[in-house]
């Protein structure tokens, strides 16, 4: 059994991971599509998350600790931020609210699984997070502010000034566009392969933006196979300085709002970088100079164009049972970054559809997968979520809990409280996947890339330097392990070889020497 004490945190999570999600999914988004059956794929993804996620998670944690990928998800832009710290806890969590509400899993079973679960999201957030001292960006007030002051100091400095109607804001926000569009579309529809993150305060009237796009080049998605062989980059991270407007909002979902509204004047700073599991941070994309940068810009742009086209023309043939899949297995795999970072990654592992789930795919045709998905996230009016009627949840005055929490009695139980076991072999609608896979050491086969994460340790990650935080270098600035972690950041940049104690000002100085 989990034990009291784990069972009280699990339930804390269930709750605060449920108070966030009421409120995101009734105040961001409108979760439907005129070409994917998005809210019948997202049913069938959380139970996909629900029988698979307890026994992969514990296989990544056989290599690494859920607080070691916390801290090494602020050294990278990959597919393992906020966006991916909210997802993987509420996916499995709606996978367990729909079984219990379909009579097939009663609140107090797979408690060890449920915990284990929320322990794992505990760990990870509050590692990822650290520097922030939060555990999601509901906690901050709606701010993700996860990076180290060392790392904001370097996008600072190698931000590429730019105005509007120029060259570079230009190629910047046609980029920004068309990549967006891109990303939905390789994610069936959906946000997955975007996420923001920050605000950082750069100036009196200049706030810092980072946002990150993942899954662009081949790589795990089968049907970008063919597709997407031309773009060099499975992830890119796009730095944005803004002038005149404020970012108050920035959720666990990566949306935001400003004031004034955040437009193409306001762009007036831009940097680019790629990163995964084998780089050591973050490495500059054409970053040599404000035209190297357009240049690099201009050229994914075009590259992004040609791939968005051949996906239409791929996801134009695709059955409904196709589309049903590939959106399955985006939201599902949100948390497969984990296990690149493991090196224990498997095709079969998150890129098929569960057995266990598949079962239900006759009964998420369109109107029961709307009106089902929305009587759980917006309506809350299932039955598992009803309370006495004394009680009144966050946000809204029903007598409602949106995510079922683990009964306190299954304490009470004898003997060990079982789990779901083994996840049995997946199936695939899909062709079988090329074993090509886009990185930052080039293309390399699965064997090849898991075998390189599993070695690989970023330098800032060393023994001596994996602990050191901005508190250590705000009272002990002189320490040598402060100053080669300054050093390692700093390194190819703008500020090689300042060190610690650099300001804002001082930043911008060094900026304005820039060409």
């Amino acid at each position: 059994m989990p034990g009291y004490v784990r069972l009280l945190q699990a339930n804390n999570a269930i709750q605060s991971i449920g108070d966030d999600t009421y409120w995101l999914c009734v105040t961001r988004t409108v979760q439907e599509s005129k070409l994917f059956p998005v809210p019948s794929y997202m049913l069938l993804s959380y139970l996909c998350a629900f029988y698979r996620y307890p026994e992969l998670l514990r296989k990544v944690e056989a290599r690494v600790s859920a607080e070691e990928l916390g801290d090494r998800s602020r050294a990278m832009g990959g597919k393992i931020g906020n966006l991916v710290g909210w997802s993987f806890p509420t996916f499995y969590l709606l996978g367990r609210e729909m079984l219990i509400n379909f009579g097939m899993l009663g609140a107090e079973d797979a408690a060890e699984d449920v915990a284990y679960v929320m322990d794992f999201w505990r760990r990870f957030k509050l590692a990822q997070q650290r520097e922030d001292g939060h555990i999601n960006a509901r906690e901050f007030g709606q701010r993700v502010q996860l990076l180290p002051e060392r790392r904001v100091q370097r996008f600072h400095a190698e931000l590429h000034s730019c105005t509007a109607g120029d060259r570079l804001n230009t190629a910047a926000q046609t980029f920004l566009a068309t990549i967006s569009q891109y990303g939905f579309l390789v994610s069936c529809e959906s946000r997955c392969a975007l996420n923001n993150s920050g605000p950082y305060r750069l100036g009196e009237d200049r706030e810092m933006i980072i946002r990150d796009f993942t899954d662009l080049a081949e790589g795990d998605y089968p049907w970008l196979d063919g597709v997407a062989g031309d773009i060099p980059f499975s992830n890119l991270t796009v730095t944005m300085e803004a002038t005149g407007c404020h970012f108050y909002l920035m959720d666990d979902w990566g949306s935001f709002e400003s004031r004034p509204e955040f437009t193409a004047d306001k762009l007036t700073g831009v940097g680019l970088y790629t990163s995964d599991a084998l780089s050591d941070g973050y490495i500059p994309v054409g970053m040599g100079s404000a035209e190297e940068l357009a240049d690099t810009f201009e050229d994914l742009t075009d590259r992004i164009r040609k791939a968005t086209v051949a996906l239409w023309k791929r996801m134009a043939g695709w059955s409904r049972d196709e589309m049903m899949d590939a959106g399955a297995l985006v939201y599902f795999s949100m948390a497969k970054e984990f296990a690149h970072l493991a090196g224990v990654y498997e095709h079969d592992d998150w890129m098929t559809i569960d057995p266990r789930a598949n079962r239900f795919r006759s009964l998420f045709n369109d109107e029961f997968g709307r009106d089902f998905l929305g009587e759980m996230v917006g309506l809350i009016s299932l039955p598992s979520q009803q309370l006495n009627p004394y009680v009144m949840m966050q946000h809204n005055n029903k007598a409602a809990r949106y995510i079922t929490q683990v009964p306190y009695s299954v304490l009470d139980r004898a003997g060990d409280a079982p789990t779901l076991g083994p996840i049995p072999k997946g199936t695939s609608l899909f062709p079988d996947k090329q074993d090509v896979y886009t990185t930052t050491a080039g293309r390399l086969t699965l064997a090849e890339f898991n075998a390189r994460a599993a070695a690989f340790r970023p330098a800032q990650m060393a023994d001596g330097l994996r602990f050191v935080c901005d508190t250590t270098a705000k009272f002990r600035p002189g320490d040598a392990a402060v100053e080669q972690l300054y050093r390692l950041e700093q390194a190819g940049s703008p500020l090689e070889g300042k060190g610690v104690g650099l300001t804002p000002a001082d930043i911008e100085a060094i900026r304005s020497t820039r060409a």
